[in-house]
Order: C-alpha cells, then sequence, then structure tokens
C-alpha cells in the first residue's frame, strides 16, 4: 500500500516516486480516474492516462532477467496530482526471496543489454544470486543501513 499525501506547496519536481523499475516479475495496478502516473518510452516520458475499471501492468526487473530483456521491465514514475492524499494498492507478483532466477533460452531472440536506458545505470541480465540479494541490494543503494539490519 502507498501512500501518496497532498502536497499543497511542492518543491520543484516532487514526485511521490521518483523514476524506478519494479523488482518482481509483474505489478498489477486498478486505474482510478485521478491519474498521476507516468511512463517512460524511448521518445520520453507519457501520461498513463486512466482508463475506467482498468488495470496497470508492469513488467519487473525479474522477467526482464528471465527473458533476456526480450520483455523489459517499465520505467516509471508517480506524483500525487489529485489535489489530496491518496491510497495506491498496487499487486507486486515476486519471486520466492531465496529463488535464483535465470534467464529461459528463448530460440531467435537477440536483445541488446544496454543499462545506460536505465534509470540506475545497471543490468539485470549481468546479476547473480537470489531475488532476495537482488531486492537487499537494490534498496540498499536508497537505504544503506537496511541491509546491515537484515543480515
Amino acid at each position: 500500500m502507498f501512500n501518496y499525501p497532498f502536497l499543497s506547496h511542492p518543491q520543484g519536481q516532487s514526485w511521490g516516486v521518483a523514476e524506478h523499475t519494479d523488482y518482481g516479475l509483474l505489478t498489477i495496478l486498478k486505474q482510478d480516474d485521478l491519474g498521476g502516473l507516468q511512463v517512460k518510452t524511448r521518445s520520453g516520458w507519457i501520461d498513463a492516462v486512466p482508463i475506467a475499471n482498468s488495470f496497470v501492468c508492469n513488467i519487473g526487473d525479474m522477467l526482464d532477467r528471465l527473458t533476456g530483456g526480450l520483455y523489459r521491465s517499465t520505467p516509471h514514475r508517480v506524483k500525487n496530482v489529485s489535489g489530496r492524499a491518496r491510497l495506491w494498492f498496487p499487486f507486486f507478483f515476486d519471486p520466492n526471496f531465496n529463488a535464483e532466477l535465470h534467464p529461459i533460452e528463448i530460440k531467435g531472440a537477440v536483445v541488446d543489454d544496454n543499462k545506460n536506458e536505465r534509470w540506475d545505470k545497471a543490468s539485470v541480465r549481468e546479476f547473480r544470486g537470489t531475488y532476495g540479494d537482488y531486492v537487499l541490494n537494490k534498496v540498499a543503494k536508497i537505504f544503506p543501513q537496511l541491509r546491515q539490519q537484515v543480515f
């Protein structure tokens, strides 16, 4: 569950959640009529315009890894443009914390691993270890003390 407080005097580009990709396989989010979600395309940022009774489905880093980049994780960001506080309830379909995920061989698929296109300049295809290792390494970039507290 995410809380996006209303900011009556936002400072500059005050994103509720700055540019990122989700860590797992898929994220599913029921759309509402308030908007605020933006998706990064090759030509820039676009609004994910709300469509009544629909869901947004983001591909995560681990699906990117499993498919060798055939399906890329979706860079996105969120800003509360509703004029009030709001809650979002995404469903994260993630691997087991202890699972090791290895790429699936997809015949004929040749995908460039241009990690410079990613928000974090990392390659999900170069990662080795468990899903838990991946999550902890990503979160530790934002909260360095968390990794030390977990282990």
